[in-house]
């Protein structure tokens, strides 16, 4: 909850500085460094760095099956302070969505299989599930050298690799638990960078889908993702839980489900945008404006290159 709570905050502020790109710097680094004179978004990016010690401390006491989906409780922090910055409740929908997060996190921690600190032993398996992991990440970058770069692709490659940064944080959380300290160092250096090449991604996606369309599919392959290959990379198998899994795939398909279905909510979108839109609490009407203030126009959404491109950042980085 520590690290997620930072994360959180860390993209929040992010989000501030974050919203205007050109159009040309599209999967380009020129994105970034641009990013990188904004002091307030490097104070959110520091942020989100302090969060990553915490994880390994979690992926210490607890499995990966564990750590990784409850990390979306971050997205809770967020729609508290979306009350406070914009002076509106939540509707019935966030307090449902926040039931079945939570409900959900509780249910994993319960059902949840023995902790393991030991990879697998086939050390072939390892490589080719993060070369395969690594390679697909990257797959937008190659598109764009062929001067064809889909949105849809973007951004689930971005999932991919927060991803893979989710199942490097846990290999040097075991190498540490070993005193594996310099194993553990190249593992973390590893998880910095996918999660640049994964913040870019998500941010690329961003210059042309709404928020509300990236941010559910980049929070659902990096929760599912690392928790698919735990039973196959560390032993967390489902069939050594309570009646063989039902229950920990159930409270994993509820808390995913109501962690995508929180990040389209007009209030969490609102935060991430830094924009005071006008939200009653659960009012349709309200929602079909709110709606229109963060989903751009087809027209604009479809151009290759739009004349006025802003770019925005999702929650979804919440869960890395």
């Amino acid at each position: 909850m520590g690290a997620s709570t930072l994360y959180s905050l860390g993209i929040a502020l992010q989000a501030l500085d974050a919203r205007e790109a050109p159009h040309e710097e599209h999967l380009r680094l020129a994105l970034a460094r641009g990013l990188v004179r904004r002091g307030r978004w490097l104070f959110g990016t520091g942020l989100s760095i302090l969060g990553w010690p915490l994880q390994i401390v979690a992926l210490l006491l607890a499995p990966l099956v564990v750590v990784q989906p409850a990390l979306a409780v971050g997205l809770l922090v967020l729609m508290f302070a979306g009350e406070r910055m914009l002076g509106e409740p939540a509707g019935r929908y966030e307090y449902l969505c926040i039931v079945a997060i939570l409900v959900g996190v509780a249910g994993i921690g319960l059902a949840a299989p023995p902790r393991s600190t030991a990879h697998t032993s086939d050390q072939l398996t390892l490589v080719v599930v993060l070369v395969a992991l690594g390679a697909a990440s990257l797959l937008p970058y190659l598109l764009r050298a062929v001067h064809r770069s889909p949105a849809s692709i973007t951004m689930v490659c971005a999932g991919l690799a927060f991803a893979w940064s989710g199942v490097a944080t846990k290999l040097a959380s075991d190498d540490l638990a070993h005193g594996h300290l310099l194993v553990a160092a190249a593992w973390g250096l590893s998880t910095a960078a996918a999660s640049g090449v994964a913040v870019l991604s998500e941010m690329s996606a961003l210059q042309s889908r709404p928020a509300i369309h990236v941010a559910p599919v980049v929070f659902v392959t990096q929760t599912v993702v690392p928790v698919v290959l735990a039973p196959l990379l560390f032993g967390e198998s489902f069939a050594a839980t309570p009646l063989s899994g039902v229950p920990l795939a159930a409270s994993l398909a509820l808390l995913v489900a109501g962690a995508a279905l929180l990040v389209r909510s007009p209030l969490l979108l609102a935060v991430m945008e830094g924009e005071r839109i006008s939200l009653s609490s659960g009012s349709a009407a309200s929602r079909s404006r709110a709606s229109q203030a963060t989903t751009p126009s087809r027209r604009d959404t479809d151009a290759l290159e739009p004349s006025s491109s802003t770019i925005n950042t999702s929650p979804a980085r919440v869960g890395r």
